[in-house]
């Protein structure tokens, strides 16, 4: 077994045959490059019992040999592997004793029909891209690339492409993750057979959508799903985390290794009254860098992250991604963005694994495999060292766990910038200083990262900091270490005291008119963003990485993984109906449900059936809103990431809906199987023949059902799960009044008309017409009248039970409308 001799910049590897080395920029790697367009673990060498092979494990940047990207191919002295991009990339130099070069096991992947020649045309050598600590802004005007030509708009700030292919006439260039494409592209985002560049013989150019999942872009537009765009020479397409722009005959190719600027220009928010929150905030992150943000409360540090995000976009200024408009192109960007709130992302009572693999599952086109998904997964609980950690639900992890599980969720997508609110809130010191030095890890590895903190105990590894002072303007922007000699005190402590007791000092006018300010910040407005048409807003709308039934489909599973894993709910789940339904029982125990009368033949009612009836309608009540009234408010950050990230918002309903609602029917069932158990009822209903019993259970059940949907309308409006046993038990009172067994409700102006909205109501008088309760229940004041809901008529049965459906398809659109509340604002526009 030969050994091979591995030659990179100087240094020097000897490769034993007894074993395969891993390639990458993984510390804990056997051949480490630190370069930002070689992946954490990009492939691996071996031995395979007759030769050497590389093999590249799905790299973003790819593997490179003779010009030509490789997936797997035999190697050995003599050979040069390139990683990364075809000509400039970290160069593999092999030698050894090892026998001639073999022939390739797989077929190197390239463009068909491209020159191979421009593989080997000389290159400018593209700048050192290892990560240096910023000792100045990096807000500079962009200069022309070295792959770019004049007129053209910037791509990636100043940066050259990452590589280029020849594009003749007549051509047509696919591109996808499939390995049989044209141009091949590593990443998850991106659908296996996804676009096409079309090159007509008139000199034409357009981009045709192949139905990806995750959308084709054009200046951050989407394009119709299946459609096509013409493209200029200034346009620029949008593929995942790749970008692609036309020069000449030449398709450039720009990959977002992580490595972008971020800058937010003059951005100013404006509440109802004109009061201002945020004030004329600008600064510049540059790249690979992590920038702390601190400020007193009331300084507009929430707002100015859900400005920053997207979120809640500012009434003025600008967010610039790389010079590019977040706003405008937020249906692309927003892939590209990691978002960790100060709750946590996920369902605690799943372990680990199991919540970043439904998290994947929404987040990845519909054509990824469960092997790709599981590889990445993988990938990130590594990087993150949460791989022994995995199989652990998520609650029974520490804090600063918890929260690496939060960002291991968010870097599934690769995200290039990385928001953070509050990370260590509530953690000690020592969880604190944990969570800030993996945030150091997240940008030293080539990730912009955006820290909203309390802490001030960490701020020293932070490349920047943004202090916000009260009202919501920048009082400081600069490196950590000269923000307390700016501010002329020595602790933070001291600093905060002053924004307090200077409350109408112009904190903003001192910063804007310091040194500090000059070399930080001044330059801001030299970076122009890019200039591009924008198409109509109807057409912004971003497409789903997944469809609505897949969608629907995974989130159903989750829900019912949520439920199963909680051992409390589900015995409440049982114990409910079980004790509401006995309830029913101690009432006239064994009474039957018939009318009375008396020898000489006057009908004397009988008031047990509504008594039985009413517990009954009381109890379904009660267990199905108590379902369902946390539900939507306990998941609502949840739900506002999920749903930033292409969730659709009627399949999260509706999963919502189909379990609770068989949890809810369910429990129904037992309920009414219980109450009418011991009683006789008339041995013919009116919908179900003989089967009586089965005819009074269903109202019962869609009454559950009903105040289920009831539920969801009060957790979708309360700001917290506390306000919700309140209104819970409000609506269980209400329901108690308006059943129509308390009193007689028809005749009653005003009160019997409201009382049509309330589910108890017509669930009561559906059983109603099926005992009869005009003749079992007359009306003791004038026995004459009755109500034409409880006629003993299957008509009036099937115009009770249809309201009742009616009431939860309102409730339904209702929580459709509030849901809405909690998306991206830019995302409702």
């Amino acid at each position: 077994m030969p050994e091979l001799v591995l030659e990179l910049n100087g240094r020097t590897w000897t490769l034993d045959a007894a074993r395969p080395y891993t390639l990458g920029r993984d510390p804990q790697g056997d051949i480490v490059l630190d370069d930002a367009r070689v992946s954490w673990r990009h492939g691996t060498i071996s031995w395979d019992g007759r030769s050497w092979v590389i093999e590249d494990h799905g790299s973003t940047n790819g593997t490179f040999v003779q010009g030509q990207r490789i997936h797997q191919m035999e190697i050995g002295p003599g050979s040069a592997v390139h990683l990364g991009n075809a000509t400039d990339g970290p160069r593999l130099k092999l030698s050894g004793a090892a026998a001639s070069v073999a022939q390739p096991k797989q077929q190197p992947f390239a463009a068909q029909g491209a020159n191979p020649g421009w593989a080997q045309q000389p290159q400018q050598q593209a700048p050192d891209q290892s990560w240096q600590r910023p000792q100045q802004a990096a807000n500079i005007p962009p200069q022309q690339g070295s792959g770019g030509v004049a007129g053209a708009p910037p791509v990636y700030g100043d940066r050259s492409p990452t590589t280029f292919h020849q594009f003749s006439l007549g051509r047509v260039m696919r591109i996808g993750r499939a390995l049989e494409n044209e141009l091949v592209v590593s990443d998850l985002q991106v659908s296996r057979n996804h676009a096409e560049f079309h090159a007509t013989p008139d000199g034409r150019h357009e981009i045709r959508d192949l139905g990806s999942h995750n959308g084709t872009y054009v200046n951050g537009m989407p394009i119709a799903k299946g459609g096509s765009a013409p493209l200029g020479p200034n346009d620029i397409v949008g593929v995942g985390h790749s970008t692609f722009r036309l020069v000449g005959d030449r398709l450039e190719e720009f990959v977002d290794t992580g490595e972008i600027s971020f800058s937010a220009r003059h951005l100013t928010v404006t509440v109802d009254g004109g009061k201002q929150i945020l004030k004329d905030v600008s600064f510049g992150v540059p790249e690979k860098s992590l920038v702390a943000v601190i400020g007193p409360s009331g300084s507009g540090k929430s707002t100015l992250l859900k400005a920053l995000t997207g979120y809640r976009p500012a009434n003025e200024g600008d967010v610039l991604y790389d010079n590019r408009n977040l706003y405008k192109q937020f249906a692309e960007l927003r892939q590209r963005i990691g978002l960790v709130p100060q709750d946590d992302i996920l369902h605690k009572e799943l372990t680990v694994k199991k919540a970043l693999k439904y998290a994947a599952k929404l987040r990845f086109p519909a054509d990824t495999t469960g092997k790709e998904r599981d590889a990445r997964i993988d990938e990130v609980l590594r990087e993150l060292k949460l791989d022994i950690h995995k199989e652990k639900k998520v609650t029974s992890l520490s804090g600063g766990q918890r929260k690496r599980v939060s960002v291991a969720l968010e870097l599934l997508t690769k995200p290039s910038l990385i928001f953070l609110d509050e990370p260590t809130s509530g953690l000690d010191p020592g969880m604190d200083r944990d969570v800030m030095q993996l945030l150091r890890g997240l940008a030293d590895d080539g990730r912009t990262v955006l820290v909203v903190t309390h802490s001030v105990a960490e701020l020293a590894i932070c490349d920047k900091l943004l202090v916000m002072a009260p009202g919501g303007a920048v009082a400081y922007f600069g490196p950590p270490e000269e923000a307390l000699n700016f501010f002329g005190y020595e602790t933070w402590a001291d600093v905060f005291s002053s924004f307090e007791n200077y409350r109408d000092y112009d904190w903003a006018n001192r910063w804007k008119g310091s040194q500090h300010y000059q070399m930080y910040a001044a330059d801001i407005d030299a970076v122009a963003a890019q200039s591009v048409h924008m198409p109509p807003p109807q057409a912004m709308r971003p497409p789903k990485p997944q469809g609505w039934l897949s969608q629907l489909t995974t989130l159903i599973r989750r829900y019912v993984s949520v439920i199963a894993s909680d051992k409390g709910f589900l015995a409440l789940t049982v114990i409910l109906p079980l004790v509401l339904g006995s309830v029913s029982i101690l009432i006239d125990q064994g009474d039957n449900l018939l009318p009375r009368f008396n020898k000489s033949g006057a009908n004397q009612g009988n008031a047990t059936a509504q008594t039985v009836l009413l517990i009954l309608a009381v109890g379904a009540c009660f267990a199905g809103a108590a379902n369902s009234v946390r539900e939507l408010i306990k998941e609502r950050v949840i739900y506002e990431r999920e749903r930033a990230t292409g969730l659709s918002r009627s399949a999260y309903l509706m999963s919502k809906v189909v379990v609770l609602g068989v949890v809810t029917i369910l429990q129904g069932g037992m309920v009414g199987a219980i109450g009418f158990a011991t009683r006789e009822v008339p041995k013919e209903g009116l919908f179900l023949g003989s089967m009586t019993k089965l005819e009074l259970t269903i109202p019962i059940m869609a009454l559950g059902f009903t105040s289920m949907m009831f539920g969801l309308v009060i957790s979708s409006l309360v700001k917290t799960a506390e306000k919700t046993m309140p209104l819970l038990v409000m609506f269980a009172i209400i329901q108690v009044v308006f059943t129509g067994c308390l009193f007689a409700l028809n005749g009653a102006l005003g009160v019997n008309q409201f009382s049509y909205l309330m589910p108890s109501r017509w669930a009561v008088a559906a059983s109603g017409a099926t005992l009869d309760f005009n003749l079992l229940a007359p009306n003791k004041d004038d026995p004459t009248k009755t109500d034409p809901l409880w006629e003993h008529s299957m008509g009036t049965w099937t115009l009770d039970m249809v309201m009742l459906i009616v009431l939860a398809v309102a409730c339904g659109f209702l929580v459709a409308r509030f849901l809405r509340r909690h998306e991206p604002e830019v995302m409702r526009k």
